[in-house]
């Protein structure tokens, strides 16, 4: 049985600045323990080959970690490599804030979401995802206010936390530290309904007992619950 430590499942601390680009018609910067993420939403009128005459838009999301953003061993801009990591993230937080709302609400148009790591230690795409989702609300809010919507969207709050299980000992939000050290990895994107949008689940040399499992998926839905109240808060 997984143990747990009322220090080990709090979150770290979170901050986020909505509207943190001025230029951009949505973004936001999120703080979360030490690390911090930068989130911009722009869109265009234009969708993807495949929906096209399908009456939806689409959502896409770039990652990338900027040279520095992990100490002093630069990371070369992922625009000079292919990187397979980052195009795994991509899909991940794409997939996630496409469940958000019915995407018909923004037919003919596509949303970026351009999440640029500045600082990390650990969980950077769970955290992106976390700011992504304010940075998209903004870029709907823009939408509406110049007409480019007629109306806002109904929108299904979601967020993402990282989980780790050690020698049966589970973590939350886990830092670069943790998670270098843990038996097993799980990122869970869940709703502000308690719906799983998505589970990610690596076991580091050991598989994960069904249990376990059980639990973090628990712990994972009641801490994407305090997040989404962090993200509503950042909002009002």
């Amino acid at each position: 049985m997984a143990t747990e430590n009322k220090k080990e499942l709090n979150l770290r601390e979170i901050k986020i600045v909505p509207n943190f680009i001025k230029n951009a018609p949505g973004s936001a910067l999120i703080e979360q323990g030490n690390t911090r993420i930068i989130s911009t939403a722009t869109y265009s009128n234009k969708v993807p080959q495949f929906l096209r005459d399908s009456r939806k838009g689409w959502i896409i999301a770039e990652y990338s970690m900027l040279p520095g953003s992990t100490g002093n061993e630069r990371i070369v801009r992922e625009r000079q490599k292919v990187n397979n990591r980052n195009i795994e993230i991509q899909r991940f937080i794409g997939r996630a804030l496409r469940s958000t709302f019915d995407l018909r609400a923004i037919d003919g148009k596509t949303i970026f979401i351009d999440a640029d790591v500045i600082q990390a230690d650990g969980s950077t795409r769970c955290a992106s995802i976390n700011c992504g989702m304010i940075a998209l609300v903004e870029l709907l809010k823009h939408l509406v206010f110049e007409h480019k919507i007629a109306e806002f969207p109904k929108i299904e709050f979601i967020s993402a936390v990282s989980i780790g299980v050690k020698k049966k000992e589970i973590l939350v939000d886990l830092t670069y530290k943790e998670d270098s050290s843990v038996d097993a990895d799980i990122n869970i994107v869940s709703s502000e309904n308690q719906n799983i949008v998505e589970v990610q689940a690596l076991g580091e040399e050991s598989s994960i007992p069904k249990e376990i499992f059980k639990r973090v998926i628990d712990i994972g839905i009641k801490k994407n619950l305090e997040i989404i109240k962090i993200l509503k808060r950042s909002l009002e």
